[in-house]
Formats: structure tokens, C-alpha cells, sequence
């Protein structure tokens, strides 16, 4: 099985990347972030031609989610429960024999400001709703706005302390991770510098000025079935493409 995450920055934007996207590397799950989009307007027949059914939880202009799956898909669930909030930022979905959700966490505009704090609380949320009891999620995909460490930016010393990098975010994902999860990338190589996401000012791409800020992670029954994990940066190459890169993992039969 084939698991993606991208951030596509408004899926009617993008959808000839996307669609050229789905054609060539066929993946079996895809969860899209910031599809800016109410669901009534979702391109749903474009992706439904090739094979998927869609779950989504949109809104006009901002944020949104979707899950896009050639496996099933049952039991759809939008939010983060225990968690007020009106954006659309959480999707969850049975496909195939995997519970999914899709994430996309709150960026936080800066150390120190409301919507750092309201970062924060959501990641809190979210530590405790995976803990909390039975149906635990198998996969947490998406753009979670974290650069877990050091490796994980193009400028450390630089960037220290600031938003995206702060050690506060940092703990929280180190705190799902000791929950039981497991970074597939990280499962898959150790190697530095491989980034999902890059500004698009100061000609951040073509400088190699990223960030590694879209994740996959898995429970441990999984972490033996990682066969693959790849960034497609040739998507973030494109003209008038998403600052984001999508990244997907492959998991072999059990």
C-alpha cells in the first residue's frame, strides 16, 4: 500500500499538478492538506475518474483536508474531538484495513503570539485524543508544521528558536512519537537536509532553503513494513505548484 501526504495550497490551483501527481505514482491513500475549497466545490470528479473515493472537510479560502483513497473508505470523522474549533483541520477515515487521519497543524505565525499558543493547544489535543482509549489511529499523515530537529532545516543556527523549530513544538512531536508512533522517513534514513517545504520568496527552492514540516507517521506494527519513503521534490520544480512537496510511503503486504 501506497500512503501520500501533500499540501497542495488550494487543490483547484493545483489540480493538473495533482492529477499529473496521482497519474504517474498511483498511490492507494493520499491525505491533502490546505485545500482551500468548500466540499461543495471540491474537484470530486477529476480524482473520483481515477479510482478514488474522497472524504472532505473544506472551508472558503483557508485550511481544509482530504482523504483520497483506491482502498474503501468508511467511517469518515472530521475534527479533533475534545478540541473546539471552527477551522478544518482534521479529517479521519478506515481505508482498507488502516485507520488514517489527515492533519494539518497550525503554523503559529510566531514564538510568543496567540496563534503559537493556539498551536500549541491543538497539539495538546491531539496528544490526547491518539491516547485515548481504543481505535487508535494506524497512520498520522499531513503537514504538521514541525521541523522535528536539526537535520530537518536548511539553517539551524540561524533559525534557532523561531516558529516551525521552537523546542516547545519540537516536544510536542517527540511527544506522539513516544506515544508509540514512528516517523517514517526517519525509519527509512537517517540522512540530513531532505525537506518538504520551501518559502516562496528569496528563491528558497533553487537555494536548497527548506524545511522538513510534512510527515508520516505510523503505529509500530507497521514500522516492519516500511518497504519506501520518498519526497517528490520534481513537484515542487513546477510552475505555479504548491510550496509544498508531496511525500509518500510504501508499506508492504503483511
Amino acid at each position: 500500500m501506497r500512503i501520500a501526504t501533500w499540501n497542495v495550497n488550494s487543490v483547484r490551483a493545483r489540480l493538473p499538478h495533482l492529477l499529473d501527481w496521482l497519474d504517474a505514482t498511483r498511490p492507494d491513500v493520499v491525505c491533502l492538506q490546505e485545500t482551500k475549497v468548500t466540499d461543495a466545490d471540491f474537484p470530486r470528479s477529476e480524482i473520483e475518474a481515477r479510482g478514488f473515493g474522497l472524504a472532505v472537510h473544506g472551508q472558503k479560502t483557508w485550511n481544509g483536508v482530504a482523504i483520497l483513497s483506491r482502498v474503501g473508505l468508511q467511517d469518515v470523522q472530521s475534527g479533533l474531538p475534545g478540541f473546539e474549533d471552527p477551522r478544518a483541520r482534521v479529517l479521519a477515515a478506515t481505508v482498507g484495513p488502516l485507520r488514517v487521519v489527515c492533519l494539518y497543524a497550525p503554523m503559529g505565525e510566531a514564538v510568543g503570539s496567540e496563534k503559537y499558543a493556539y498551536k500549541l493547544n491543538w497539539y495538546d489535543a491531539l496528544l490526547r485524543w491518539v491516547t485515548s482509549g481504543p481505535g487508535r489511529p494506524d497512520v498520522l499523515a499531513g503537514d504538521l508544521n514541525v521541523a522535528p530537529d536539526d537535520r530537518d532545516v536548511w539553517d539551524p543556527a540561524l533559525l534557532a528558536g523561531t516558529v516551525l523549530v521552537s523546542e516547545p513544538e519540537r516536544a510536542r512531536f517527540r511527544a506522539l512519537l513516544e506515544t508509540g508512533y514512528h516517523d517514517a522517513l526517519r525509519v527509512h534514513t537517517e540522512e540530513s537536509g531532505i525537506y518538504t517545504w520551501w518559502d516562496y520568496r528569496a528563491a528558497a527552492f533553487r537555494r536548497k532553503m527548506g524545511m522538513r514540516l510534512d510527515h508520516v507517521l505510523v503505529s509500530t506494527p507497521l514500522v516492519p513494513r516500511i518497504a519506501n519513503v520518498r519526497v517528490h521534490r520534481d513537484m515542487r520544480a513546477r510552475e505555479a505548484t504548491s510550496d509544498h512537496a508531496p511525500l509518500d510511503v510504501d508499506l508492504r503486504e503483511p
